[in-house]
Parts: structure tokens; sequence; C-alpha cells
């Protein structure tokens, strides 16, 4: 699981971190979402974050891993209610509208935008995290919106499910 943690100042985005939650494949699946639950759980408590933003998941290829993932981002989102958390669910589409200014920029643009966006040497890997950036800026975009004021400066901390 990517997650990322944007901070806004301004119209300017900076990374404050950015990785990946793994767990063990062999690793009962119970305890595998208690070890999300808990990494997670820390990652926003070391961050304070304002909102967190969870990518929508339309469709898997593999019915057996988006059912993992579904999991998953259940673990993530009840992490957003236990620490009364905003949730924004931006689609794909959405991220891709708001790191390269059109619904349909192929993922690898959006990576590259990201690290232009944030100023960063390299486009940070592996692609999970690089993900969880693009639906954090995402999830700003998201706020301003509902908000209707230019966007909210704020820690925040995105969790993008691949």
């Amino acid at each position: 699981m990517g997650v990322a943690t944007v901070l806004q100042e301004g119209h300017a985005f900076h990374l404050v971190s950015c990785g990946c939650i793994e767990t063990p494949p062999d690793m009962e699946l119970p305890r595998r979402l208690e070890m999300i639950f808990r990494e997670l759980g820390e990652r926003i408590d070391t961050c304070s974050p304002d909102f967190m933003s969870v990518e929508k998941l339309f469709f898997g290829r593999n019915i057996t891993t988006a059912e993992y993932v579904w999991q998953a981002r259940g673990v993530a989102l009840l992490q957003a209610a236990l620490n009364g958390l905003e949730v924004f669910e931006p689609k794909p589409s959405q991220v891709k509208m708001a790191v390269c200014g059109y619904g349909t920029a192929p993922k690898d643009q959006v990576q590259r935008m990201s690290q232009k966006l944030l100023g960063l040497d390299s486009i940070p890997k592996p692609d999970d995290a690089a993900d969880a950036i693009g639906a954090a800026i995402a999830g700003f975009f998201l706020l301003a919106e509902k908000r209707r004021m230019p966007r909210a400066g704020g820690a925040y901390a995105s969790v993008s499910i691949r």
C-alpha cells in the first residue's frame, strides 16, 4: 500500500514522506490487515494530517488481488474514521486531472508531473508510493472544491492502494 504525506503552502506542494506499507505474503490475512492498520496509524500520529485521500478502485484484473486491495482500503478508511479525518476518494481520472491537467494522462506522465510539482530529483519508487503522491495532490483539489476557496494548506496523508 502506497502512502505519502504532502504539505501544501500556498500553491506549492512539498513532499514530507512517502513509501509503502508492505506485509509478508505468507502472513495470515488478519495479521496483514492488522499490520497495515498499525503502521498507517503510526504515520497518522507522526504527521497529524488534516485529511486523507484514498484513491477509488473500480475494478481489478485479478479478482483475488482486488479482494485484498478492497480489504486494505477498508482498513485505511477505518483509520481515517478513528482519527477524525475527512476522507476524499478521488477517481483515477481525478488524480490524473489534478496532477496533469487531463483525466486520461498515462501513469508515467502522472509520475513525472508529481515529481515536477514537488521539485524532486527523481520519481519516487515503488510505483505505489508515487501513486499515493498523486492521490494526495488530488485530495487538495477536492478539498478546495468542497470548501469553494483557494487550495488550503496543511499536512496531508494520502493512501493509494494498487
